[in-house]
């Protein structure tokens, strides 16, 4: 007789995946679970029947996406604003009507609207969204002063604050882990982001780690070392104690410990991170990979992301001597990141249509499920 709940093991084997996978998926809330007393996730095989199925939606999957629909002016403000939240992707709009093609497409995580200066047509939009069911896991915030738009105004459920300061807090707190099963040691002495534990669900997602090397992302580690005139490029994915090179040019280690990693500070970044001489600076003196000899000296990463706006990885630059990255080349390095995002978001389309695929190739009827006892 089939069970009608399931331990991590038993779901990984009926979706078809890693146990690894399935753990952070329901650590991730991806897959609906409880605790028991003992403190073990447990599953319902009906859960995942459904899902399989299609016949009822899954959790949706954790997103750091984030849409501002502002006025030009406004924008700008925002874009300072969440220019040292690296954690999530931030997408602004002027028009409300590109605004709401975008948020109906992407489905943000959070969605910012401010209503300053002339907000009719974004108050009109504010409602739009809230009223919108595909948008219930999606944190609405409306950006107005009390005197201009007052909370009874606002449609149920959305969040108004006073400022777009407040917007930009209001989002961290909202897009971070929740409190228990964080699965980085805590004795780690790098940065970690806010959403890390989400971070690591979608790294999973993409399959990506201790795949087989693949020409498209060796072509980019060999134009990043080309056209920056550098010994060393990576395309390296953290996990929670390793920093894995999916790519590697002009390197032999396959891997690192995720403590040797520079990119633990490229991946909280929204653009290039660079540092000029990694042995004068007191955060990678002590590294192994600087402090061996031959050391690296200088270091220049940018982040890659997922469809979800995670950053799953980054793609960098590595020289045993210092120097200084212009802006030519930071564009550069940018560019080809964005490259690689595309390729890995590419990877996940196919994985869906492969998944549907299989899916409709499935018997439509299933096995009943034996009633409990």
């Amino acid at each position: 007789m089939e069970k009608d709940i399931l331990t991590t093991a038993e779901t990984a084997k009926l979706l078809g995946v890693s146990t690894r996978t399935a753990q952070l998926l329901i650590e991730g809330g991806s897959v609906p679970s409880w605790k028991t007393p003992g403190g073990h996730r447990r599953v319902y095989r009906a859960d995942i029947l459904a899902m399989m199925a299609g016949t009822v939606p899954a959790s949706p999957l954790p997103s750091a996406t984030v849409a501002i629909i502002a006025s030009a002016e406004r924008l700008a403000l925002y874009d300072q604003l969440f220019a040292n939240v690296g954690e999530c992707t931030v997408d602004g709009f002027a028009d409300v009507h590109a605004a709401s093609f975008a948020i109906g497409a992407d489905r943000p995580a959070a969605i910012i609207v401010d209503l300053a200066e002339g907000h009719e047509e974004r108050l009109a939009l504010l409602r739009s969204v809230a009223a919108n069911p595909a948008l219930g896991h999606s944190r609405i915030i409306a950006v107005a002063a009390p005197r201009t738009v007052a909370q009874a105004d606002l449609p149920e459920g959305v969040v108004r604050v006073d400022a777009s300061d407040e917007a930009v807090a209001a989002v961290r707190a909202f897009l971070g882990d929740p409190g228990e099963g964080l699965v980085l040691p805590s004795d780690t002495s790098f940065p970690i982001g806010f959403n890390e534990r989400q971070r690591l669900v979608a790294l999973e997602r993409t399959g990506l780690v201790d795949s087989v090397p693949e020409e498209s992302f060796d072509r980019l580690t060999w134009l990043a070392a080309q056209n920056l005139d550098a010994p060393i490029a990576l395309m390296g994915m953290l996990t929670p104690t390793r920093q894995w090179f999916k790519s590697r040019f002009g390197l032999d280690m396959t891997e690192t410990p995720r403590s040797w990693a520079f990119c633990n500070h490229t991946i909280l970044q929204k653009g290039v991170f660079s540092v000029e001489n990694l042995a004068a600076d007191p955060r990678f003196a002590d590294n192994p990979a600087v402090a061996a000899d031959p050391g690296f000296r200088f270091y220049a990463g940018a982040p890659v992301t997922d469809r979800e706006g995670f950053v799953v990885g980054s793609l960098c630059v590595i020289d045993y001597k210092p120097r200084v990255l212009d802006d030519r080349q930071a564009q550069i390095l940018l560019a080809l990141a964005a490259i690689a995002s595309a390729e890995v978001r590419l990877r996940e389309s196919d994985r869906k249509l492969h998944q549907a695929l299989r899916s409709a190739e499935r018997p439509a009827s299933r096995p009943k499920l034996q009633a409990s006892a």
